[in-house]
């Protein structure tokens, strides 16, 4: 069940990315964040009410209450144009949390894979806190660019994996998770930030085509 979740928490994160990027109306993603958020609270309430002797599933099932209660307070906020900052200082609290999670998946859980997505999420989350909490909206398009990769790769394509019975050789994914992650968001920060941007490098191809004057000139 909590897998199925999953599949939409990458639905979500992918609207929300598309959201932060200018591509789709605030309000309109705003009802698809309720919808996401509402199913992230049922959900593990009914896992944790019916499994209240297995610790393992309530430590699972804890951690998905994070990611509802954000939905909910992203939908509610943009509904009522409220201000981001509960919602990001909010998001610090969560990104302090994954990496308890994170931690909790590999050492406990024997779950090295989503120990490594916890960690991507616990990025995702700081970010959110950057730009909603302390406002750095230079942050936007990089965080829109990352929310909507990780929607992809942290939830819809794990979920359908797992689902389908094609997730396997752990190890591997998560190495191959740990090193998608650091190369995709370092070029993805170069990218937005203007170091590798398309005007970025047209302005260093003119500064180098310039002709250069010399001490006789």
């Amino acid at each position: 069940m909590a897998y199925v979740g999953l599949l939409y928490v990458g639905a979500v994160l992918f609207l929300n990315g598309v959201m932060l990027l200018g591509k789709a109306d605030p309000k309109a993603i705003a009802v698809f964040n309720l919808f996401v958020g509402g199913l992230q609270v049922i959900t593990p309430t009914i896992l944790i009410g019916t499994h209240l002797a297995d610790p393992v599933t309530i430590l699972s099932a804890s951690g998905i209450y994070l990611f509802g209660f954000t939905y909910l307070y992203v939908g509610i906020g943009l509904l009522g144009n409220l201000d981001s900052s509960g919602v990001g200082w909010f998001s610090l609290f969560v990104a302090i949390m994954a990496i308890g999670y994170s931690y909790a998946n590999f050492r406990l859980l024997g779950d090295s894979p989503f120990g490594v997505i916890w960690l991507y999420w616990s990025f995702l989350w700081l970010l959110f806190f950057l730009l909603l909490g302390l406002k750095f909206e230079r942050l936007t398009r990089f965080t829109g660019w990352v929310a909507a990769i990780e929607g992809w790769v942290t939830g819809a394509i794990p979920s359908f994996l797992i689902l389908t019975g094609h997730w396997q050789d752990p190890n591997a994914i998560a190495l191959a998770l740990l090193i998608f992650g650091v190369v995709v968001f370092v070029a993805l920060w170069l990218f937005t930030t203007g170091v590798w941007s398309v005007r970025g490098l047209r302005s260093g191809s003119r500064a180098m085509s310039a002709p250069r004057r010399t001490a006789h000139q």
